[in-house]
């Protein structure tokens, strides 16, 4: 363990955060250079560009939703990531999807792929979950607005996985059908998905 407290400090950031990235040593005064120091160690491992954790830390199935909202913290997991997330779909995608608002700046290249999807209003901000992900705060749409949204943007899915989606909702969630009607007139898509309910009705 080093001596110093600086050192001692971060350490202690990330035992908490899970995930630890050099702007949050900015309000503690904390130069970034220990970082470096830290990792040279060995007591610190560079998981992506600008992100760093415990050589120890526990890696869950969702480990990359965590990088991604910790290199994103407005993002919030959507569409495919989402319907994984909610056990959804069979579906594996290799870039996490997040929901990002028209206005805000995308995440600079380099480190974990990533698919931004840009939403406003309530369309951004409705059905919004917080999950605690190996430290890290998680934001992911509900299950209902997961599903309204793939059908939103089927065209970039597949329709094939919106219907995926639908299934399993309607299995697993057989009182939450109000909520799915819901958030598809959120995203005005319940003329699109009303023949697929009716179908399995």
């Amino acid at each position: 363990m080093p001596k110093t407290s600086k050192s001692n400090q971060i350490l202690n950031i990330v035992r908490k955060s899970g995930i630890l990235r050099p702007r949050d040593l900015a309000s503690r005064s904390i130069p970034r250079t220990y970082l470096k120091r830290l990792h040279e160690q060995g007591l610190l491992v560079k998981e992506a560009r600008g992100l760093y954790k415990l050589p120890d830390a526990e890696i869950t199935e969702h480990h990359s939703l965590a990088e991604a909202c910790k290199r994103v913290p407005r993002g919030v997991v959507c569409l495919l990531s989402a319907l994984q997330f909610h056990k959804l779909t069979t579906q594996a995608p290799s870039e996490v999807w997040l929901a990002l608002d028209r206005k805000a700046r995308a995440p600079r290249a380099g480190g974990q792929p990533l698919r931004l999807v840009r939403m406003s209003g309530k369309a951004l901000t409705e059905g919004v979950e917080q999950h605690r992900i190996e430290g890290v705060a998680v934001k992911v749409y509900k299950p209902a607005k997961t599903v309204a949204d793939c059908f939103k943007y089927r065209n970039k899915i597949g329709l094939d996985v919106a219907l995926e989606g639908l299934r399993d909702y309607r299995q697993k969630h057989r009182s939450g059908m109000d909520e799915l009607w819901r958030f598809a007139k959120l995203c005005r898509v319940e003329r699109v998905m009303r023949p697929y309910l009716e179908a399995l009705t």
